[in-house]
C-alpha cells in the first residue's frame, strides 16, 4: 500500500481535467492505500436502520465526551442482549450492534473498558478500533456538501484502460443488467454527476461513517474525490458524455465509509458497509481502501484480533447474502506474501515501526473470499507502485502509472485522471458485474471463479520478485481480467458499429420503432448481422421484437412467450441480412401486445 494518501485509498498521484482544464490532485492525508501515484479508498455502506437485528441508535450516548473511544465486542451470533447489558455495566454505551454476526459496537471513555469486557461470560474478543477519539460528529453527523454541477462538452472516446480489458468490445454485446447492483464502499459518490445519475440507486445508498447507517438524502455523497472516480470506472453511463464505465448498464449504490475530515475507514465503518451490502442486495462491492488505523492487523494483538474477526464476519455475512467483495491490493510496491515491517501504523495518531509476519493481514483485501486486485500500467505491465504477492493477488487490471492515468468522473460534473490499485479494483468490479449480468444465478464463488478462468495469462517480467508461472504468479495472479469474455464474447466485432441511445416509450398495445442510419458500408449486410437490444420493460412476455431493413423487409428477432414474466431485454441477436443493402435506415420495431406493463427502448445497435 502506498503512503497515506495513496495507500489507504490505494491510489497514486492524480491529474484531473476539469472542463477541459487540468489541475493537480493531491491525495488527502487520511486516505488509505493510495498508490505512489494515486489510489482509491474503499468505503462501506452501513446497515439499514430498519434491519431487524441491527439497532442503529441503541443506547447511543446523547452527547459526545472527550476521550470517547470505539470498541468491537465479539460474541456468539444470535441474541446479543446480555453482552449489550454488560457493555452498559462496564461504563460503555452501545452505539450499534449486529445480532446476525455477534458484533457489538461500543463507545466508552473508560481506560478499563476493554479489559473489563474481556472477562465477561460470552464475550469472545474485545478490541479498540482506533487510537484516537471518536469525533463529536458521530453523534450528530453533518451532511456532505452538495456539489454544484458543471455541464461538459466532453464526448465519450475509447480509453486505454477500457481497450486493454476489451470493455469497448464487450459493450457491443452487453452493457450489463440494471438488475445488478454494485456497491461503492468509499469516500462517497456524487450521485448528481451527469455520468453517474442515470445509473444511481439512492434507495440503497447511505453513509456508514462511524459504524451506523445514515440514510438521509445525500449522506452518501463524496467527502473527497476518490469514490466518485471509482464509481465512474465501474458504471459511468453510456450516454455520449464524458466517459463510459466497464458495465454502463448496471446500477450503482454508494456506501460512504470514510469519515469527513480524516477520510479514514475505521473497522466499524467497514463492518457496517458489508452488513449493508448483504442486506441490500449488492451483487458486487468495490473496496479501494484498507481498514484504518492499521495497515496490517496482527492476530497476536488483542485489539487488532477483534478488528480482523469483526470485519471477517461482516464480509462472510455479505457473501452469504450473495455479495462478492473486490478489493485493491495497495500501493506500497511490497510483497504481501513476505511481510516484514509496517512503518505507517497507526495512521490516526503517531505511526511506529513494528516487525510483522504474514499472519498480519491487510483487510479487507486479504480476507477469505475477497478478490484481491493488483494494478497494471498501460501496455500490460505491472504498475510501479502496486503491491504484489504469490497466492495473494487473484487478478490484475489497469490502474494507471505515471502519465498514463485512469480517466474517470469527479464530483461536480468534472473528470480527471488518477493512478492506483484503487483504480484497478473498480475495473474488476465492473467485469464481475458483467459476469453477474450474463449469469443471474451465479453465486459469489461462481463469479470469483469466472474472473480467474476468463483472465488472460500474464507472464512474469524479468523481475526476480515475480514468482510463479505464466498462468498464475505474484504480480498478476490469474491474469488480467477480460470484459469481452465476461459477456460471452469470443471474437471481437470486426465490422462497423452503429448505435441509437435515444429513448423511445413503449406503451400498452402499441408498436414503436427506433431508427439507425447506416452509411459507409459497401455492398450488402452480412449473414451474421449483430443486433444488440437494450429494452427496459416490465413483463417482457408482452413484447415482439423485429428488425426492419431499409427496404421494409421485416426480420423477427423474438416473440417472447406470453408467460415470460422477466423484466427487460438485454440481448444480442444474429440476423442473416445478406439480401439487404447495408446502407440506409434500419429500424428496431417493438410491439407491446398486452395491457398493464410498459417500458422503453433504452438503446440498440448494429454491428456489420
Amino acid at each position: 500500500m502506498t503512503p497515506h494518501i495513496s495507500r489507504r485509498l490505494r491510489r497514486t498521484a492524480a491529474a484531473a481535467a476539469v472542463l477541459g482544464a487540468t489541475a493537480a490532485f493531491v491525495s488527502p492525508a487520511g486516505l488509505a492505500h493510495a498508490a505512489q501515484a494515486s489510489d482509491t479508498p474503499r468505503p462501506h455502506k452501513a446497515m439499514s436502520p430498519s434491519a431487524p437485528t441491527s439497532a442503529t441508535g441503541a443506547k447511543a450516548a446523547s452527547a459526545w465526551a472527550a476521550g470517547t473511544r470505539a470498541y468491537l465486542v465479539i460474541t456468539a451470533p444470535g441474541d446479543t442482549s446480555a453482552v449489550r447489558t454488560a457493555v452498559t455495566n462496564a461504563g460503555g454505551t452501545v452505539f450499534n450492534y449486529y445480532d446476525q454476526i455477534g458484533v457489538v459496537l461500543a463507545h466508552s471513555t473508560s481506560a478499563s473498558f476493554a479489559p473489563s469486557m474481556r472477562s465477561v461470560a460470552g464475550v469472545q474478543q474485545v478490541g479498540a478500533t482506533r487510537t484516537s477519539d471518536v469525533p463529536a460528529d458521530a453523534y450528530n453527523p453533518a451532511l456532505p456538501t452538495t456539489p454544484s454541477q458543471s455541464a461538459t462538452t466532453l464526448t465519450e472516446s475509447n480509453r486505454w484502460d477500457m481497450t486493454q480489458i476489451k470493455a469497448d468490445q464487450a459493450w457491443a454485446v452487453s452493457t450489463g443488467s440494471p438488475t445488478v447492483k454494485v456497491g461503492v464502499l468509499d469516500t462517497g459518490v456524487d450521485d448528481l454527476h451527469q455520468d453517474i445519475a442515470p445509473n444511481f440507486d439512492a434507495v440503497d445508498s447511505a453513509s456508514c461513517a462511524y459504524g451506523k447507517p445514515d440514510t438521509r438524502t445525500g449522506a452518501w455523497r463524496d467527502v473527497d474525490t476518490h469514490g466518485t472516480h471509482v464509481a465512474g470506472t465501474i458504471a459511468a453511463a453510456k450516454n455520449g458524455k464524458g466517459v463510459i464505465g466497464v458495465a454502463p448498464g448496471v446500477k450503482l449504490a454508494s456506501v460512504r465509509i470514510a469519515e469527513p475530515g480524516s477520510t479514514l475507514f475505521f473497522a466499524e465503518n467497514t463492518v457496517c458497509g458489508f452488513m449493508w451490502a448483504g442486506d441490500h442486495g449488492f451483487k458486487v462491492t468495490n473496496n479501494s481502501y484498507y481498514t484504518d488505523p492499521w495497515q496490517f492487523n496482527c492476530p497476536d494483538n488483542l485489539d487488532q484480533a477483534a478488528i480482523i474477526e469483526g470485519v471477517r464476519r461482516a464480509q462472510a455475512y455479505a457473501e452469504s447474502k450473495g455479495s462478492l467483495q473486490v478489493a485493491a491490493a495497495g500501493n506500497s510496491n511490497i510483497d504481501l506474501a513476505n511481510k516484514t515491517t509496517d512503518t505507517e501504523s497507526p495512521n490516526d495518531s503517531t505511526p511506529v515501526t513494528r516487525t510483522i509476519t504474514n499472519a498480519c493481514l491487510d483487510i479487507p483485501t486479504e480476507l477469505p473470499g475477497v478478490v484481491t486486485v493488483s494494478a497494471m500500467g498501460s501496455g500490460n505491465v505491472k504498475a510501479s507502485y502496486s503491491n504484489f504477492g504469490r497466492d495473494v493477488i487473484d487478478v490484475s487490471a489497469p490502474g494507471g502509472d505515471g502519465a498514463s492515468g485512469v480517466y474517470s468522473t469527479l464530483p461536480g460534473g468534472k473528470y480527471g485522471s488518477k493512478n492506483g490499485t484503487s483504480m484497478a479494483s473498480p475495473h474488476v468490479a465492473g467485469v464481475a458485474a458483467l459476469i453477474a449480468s450474463a449469469n443471474p444465478t451465479f453465486t459469489p464463488a461462481d463469479i470469483r471463479t469466472a474472473l480467474s478462468t476468463q483472465a488472460n495469462d500474464m507472464a512474469c517480467p524479468s523481475d526476480s520478485r515475480c514468482t510463479g508461472t505464466t498462468a498464475k504468479n505474484g504480480f498478476f495472479g490469474e491474469g488480467q481480467v477480460d470484459a469481452l469474455k465476461a459477456v460471452g464474447g469470443t471474437v471481437p466485432p470486426t465490422g462497423k458499429y452503429f448505435e441509437n441511445t435515444g429513448d423511445v416509450a413503449v406503451n400498452d398495445n402499441a408498436t414503436v420503432e427506433s431508427p439507425i442510419t447506416v452509411s459507409g458500408v459497401a455492398g450488402n449486410a452480412p449473414t451474421t448481422l449483430k443486433v444488440g437490444v437494450d429494452i427496459k420493460h416490465t413483463y417482457r412476455g408482452d413484447l415482439v421484437l423485429s428488425l426492419v431493413a431499409p427496404d421494409g423487409s421485416v426480420y423477427l428477432l423474438e416473440d417472447f412467450p406470453n408467460s415470460d414474466g422477466t423484466d427487460n431485454v438485454l440481448k444480442t441477436y444474429t440476423v442473416n441480412a445478406s439480401s439487404e443493402v447495408a446502407n440506409g435506415t434500419w429500424k428496431l420495431r417493438v410491439q407491446d401486445v398486452a395491457s398493464q406493463d410498459t417500458g422503453k427502448i433504452d438503446a440498440w445497435n448494429l454491428t456489420f
